[in-house]
């Protein structure tokens, strides 16, 4: 059931949590629908301190635990933070009662019935595609806005044009429920993440995948290069991009149906994977009539986004290299190919959620790194390496961070590379992964200059 944001005038609305997203809608709602109020907040856990300020609902009810469900069931409608799962037992039979369950930016789109915006997902690389695809839109006259995920939370739009196109990030926490997609839809890759919210990989793709087919969407981007992707016949017009009838990789660089574009050292980001982001990202500004613009030129000024193969620091011939967002070993895998030609040292390991570190180790003795495992499933990743040939000096473990990067600098010789890609999550340690790129970075500028420096 597509809910729109101008409907929810008058109406009793639950929330739950108090993120960016549900923070943006509170403000929206009190400046725009007067007669709507938000009833309940709830939480996962303990209330949050100043939630009901940051909300504008003075007088709801705030609940966790086992009052969640009841009181929700109240409402008219229920607005969740993308990170709680729609899984959970309270949403489901709340969704089986028929009541509404929706996120903020679900509002938003319907509210634009998906039109001027391109949508971008994928397990990864998506933040990228989204950032550089906003870049070159503007670069070629287009006044794009950026929202989701990165840039602005999507209901902010409302305060401007509103036939203004925006490029939206979208993960599988928002897709899960949404009901209107955005004209131009873009899939970067799909692999194994996000189990513990969608409760298998089987629930994980198909609520990935059912972006292709909702409402709205009138053009499909799909990378050619991912087998899952390539395979998917989507009822809407397809576009490719990784294979020579449109945008692809050759030669270090990038080409237009096979007529060298860009060099390997024209390109803004580093890496093989974020040349593939380009190419999603002129792939989805033709998708939506865009013309790109003159490249390289366009591309002047674009850089890496914060903790995504970000450049910390050098330090007696050794790059301190953060990327954090590498949750998957998949992601630190492109990670370990953006430097095909310098000694590695990965630092590795966070969240458990049952990651399968085979190919990872196998990469890791194929390229002789080195590797320095941290909790929780740095121990794990440590014993698959030396099972797949790293010897057991060249992969040890440290209890945390801090053990970590003094280890690191210890064992990089001059012209290594440490490397920040831990192919797990962060959140039994930190907040989040800005927060573990965050102490890896102050950590790795404030180590003592070694001796021979």
């Amino acid at each position: 059931m597509s809910v729109r944001f101008s409907e929810l005038d008058g109406a009793s609305i639950g929330v739950w949590g108090a993120g960016r997203e549900i923070v943006s809608f509170a403000q929206q709602l009190e400046r725009r629908l007067p007669g709507a109020r938000i009833a309940v907040v709830a939480f996962n856990d303990a209330p949050q301190e100043g939630a009901l300020s940051a909300l504008r609902a003075p007088g709801a009810r705030v609940v966790h635990g086992a009052h969640v469900g009841p009181a929700l069931a109240g409402c008219d409608v229920v607005v969740r933070s993308p990170g709680v799962s729609l899984h959970r037992p309270e949403l489901q039979a709340l969704l089986a009662a028929g009541t509404p369950v929706t996120t903020a930016t679900a509002l938003w789109l319907a509210e634009r019935g998906g039109a001027r915006v391109i949508g971008v997902t994928g397990t990864k690389g998506k933040s990228t595609t989204a950032a550089l695809a906003c870049h070159l839109a503007r670069q070629a006259g287009l006044d794009m806005a950026l929202a989701g995920n990165i840039g602005v939370p999507a209901l902010d739009l409302l305060d401007g044009d509103p036939e203004r196109p925006a490029v939206v990030e979208l993960s599988s926490y928002q897709i899960a429920d949404l009901e209107v997609g955005p004209e131009v839809a873009v899939f970067t890759n799909l692999f194994r993440e996000h189990l513990d919210w969608h409760g298998s990989e089987e629930i994980y793709r198909a609520e990935k995948l059912r972006l292709l087919e909702l409402p709205g969407v009138h053009v499909c981007v799909l990378n050619a290069r991912d087998e899952l992707l390539r395979a998917l016949r989507p009822r809407v017009a397809l576009r490719h991009y990784g294979e020579a009838q449109g945008w692809d990789l050759r030669a270090g660089g990038i080409a237009l149906h096979g007529a060298p574009v860009l060099t390997g050292a024209e390109l803004p980001l580093r890496g093989e994977h974020n040349a593939l982001n380009l190419c999603a990202a002129l792939s989805a500004l033709e998708a939506f009539g865009v013309e790109p613009p003159p490249l390289p030129g366009a591309l002047a000024g674009f850089q890496a986004l914060p903790h995504r193969l970000q450049n910390v620091c050098e330090r007696a011939g050794v790059l301190w290299v953060n990327d954090s967002i590498s949750t998957t070993p998949e992601s630190t895998l492109a990670a370990l190919a953006s430097f095909p030609d310098r000694e590695i040292v990965l630092l590795g390991g966070g969240q458990d959620r049952g990651q399968d570190y085979a190919a990872l180790a196998g990469a890791l003795a194929a390229r002789d790194a080195q590797l320095v495992g941290v909790p929780s499933t740095g121990p794990r990743l440590v014993a698959h390496a030396i099972a797949a040939g790293v010897p057991r000096e060249r992969a040890r473990e440290a209890p945390d961070m801090a053990a970590a990067v003094e280890l690191a600098g210890a064992l990089a010789p001059t012209g290594a590379v440490v490397l920040l890609s831990p192919a797990a999550p962060s959140y039994d340690r930190y907040r989040d992964f800005e927060e573990r790129g965050e102490r890896f970075s102050e950590l790795a500028r404030s180590l003592p200059p070694s001796p021979s420096a």
